[in-house]
């Protein structure tokens, strides 16, 4: 494991400088969430249809996913800092050769291929130094805090989004969006760092009824690929992901419905949603435990699911109602993303954490290849309608609530 540190007398401010590091980070790979604001600038501008306008989203999720693997390995060997700073490149290449042409398969190297593994790397690298500084008993709360990053990125990223377009072509919005991308996460990665050797967090006591402990274990992926506990986290959490994936990429599609040009503004909310999600999820289930946490928000969002069908449905539906909507769903959905890093961390330790949940995490993009993909293909097939792709999600989380009872809090 890396000792990559700020130096032998660790402050508990040098630990949250690490975690809005790490937020910050996370706020400008968080790109991959406005991908519905440019779906219909580049179907004007390029002339795509169907399936080719969310093929680099849905590709970019895949190799994100994929690359966390061989990211998380990097982060566990070589330190946070240089691992960010790869990911803020490789995101930047991608975007500038997006610029250059309307390309579909070009597009699908650098959206989908190159920014894909640049955010793996970006992403793999913001969570565990910040969990390393703070005791078992908030892993959820810091580990929300983190990745909100990535899920608040489309309150600032959505109108800023909007206006490129509305001014300039898309190509020229890219290469704008690369070249900030790379100033900002290379900037912010040197500030990841881990505690020094032999640094334990403080012993803070846990809230009554806390069910986060230290993890007495140090699981390699191999091992943690033979327990029946992972493959069950990893059809959950490629339910949860995949579900609110499926929603996430075409709200703006939706709101356009009733909301017209402002439909950026549920983009945004539903931002804000997704972020708060983290944040909160994280901390209850600091509180309650992740088992309680992930089934209530597995549950909930299901019955959002079947809300969102007459919402989704109706052209004249209050704009505030569509939005609140977009925000619950965001919230249940960004959730996940804090649940499952903490649940990686109880379960099998710190040692060789970057590569274990990014093995977990192939089932976020599993999930995000699989699902939107469905959806698109069920949308297509009911003349524009959203019913079936909500009826099906909200059956698939049912399901997933249903096995948050068989997970086990930790085998040998």
């Amino acid at each position: 494991m890396s000792t990559e540190t700020f130096g032998s007398t660790p402050k508990t401010d040098r630990g949250w400088l690490v975690t809005f590091s790490g937020m910050g980070i996370n706020l400008a790979l968080g790109i991959l969430y406005t991908w519905s604001m440019f779906k219909g600038a580049i179907e004007k501008e390029f002339g795509w249809k169907g399936s080719q306008l969310n093929d680099p989203y849905a590709l970019c999720c895949l190799v994100f996913a994929a690359a966390m693997i061989f990211a998380g390995r990097c982060q566990d060997k070589f330190g946070p800092r240089l691992t960010a700073s790869i990911g803020g490149l490789l995101v930047g290449a991608g975007f500038l050769l997006c610029s250059t042409t309307n390309s579909y398969g070009i597009w699908l190297l650098g959206f989908g291929v190159l920014a894909g593994i640049g955010i793996g790397f970006g992403y793999s690298s913001a969570t565990p130094p910040a969990l390393k500084w703070f005791p078992p008993s908030k892993t959820g709360l810091i580990a929300g805090l983190v990745v909100a990053g990535f899920g608040l990125a489309p309150v600032y990223l959505a109108p800023a989004s909007q206006y490129l377009l509305g001014h300039y072509q898309v190509k020229t919005s890219m290469l704008i969006l690369g070249i900030a991308f790379v100033i900002i996460v290379c900037g912010l990665a040197q500030l990841l760092a881990n505690p020094p050797t032999g640094y334990i967090a403080g012993a803070t006591p846990a809230a009554p009824g806390a069910v986060a402990k230290p993890a007495a274990v140090h699981a390699t992926p191999g091992q943690i690929l033979r327990q029946p506990t992972f493959w069950l986290l990893w059809v959950i959490y490629f339910i949860g992901a995949g579900a609110g994936l499926m929603v996430i990429g075409s709200v703006s599609g939706m709101a356009k419905k009733s909301m017209g040009e402002l439909a950026f503004v549920a983009v945004a909310v539903m931002a804000i949603g997704n972020a708060s999600g983290r944040i909160l999820a994280g901390t209850l289930s600091d509180k309650i435990g992740r088992r309680w946490t992930l089934c209530l928000v597995l549950a909930i969002q299901a019955g959002l699911m079947f809300i969102a069908i007459p919402v989704t449905a109706s052209k004249e539906m209050a704009a505030v109602i569509i939005v609140l909507v977009a925000a619950l769903i965001g919230a249940n959905y960004g959730a996940n993303l804090a649940l499952f890093p903490s649940y990686t961390k109880d379960l099998w330790g710190l040692k060789s954490f970057g590569m274990n949940y990014g093995v977990l995490f192939t089932a976020w993009g599993m999930g995000g290849l699989v699902l939107p993909r469905l959806q698109q293909t069920l949308t297509a097939g009911s003349a524009g309608s959203y019913k079936s792709s909500f009826v099906t999600a909200a059956v698939l989380l049912l399901v997933g609530a249903a096995l948050t009872f068989l997970i086990k809090p930790r085998e040998g």
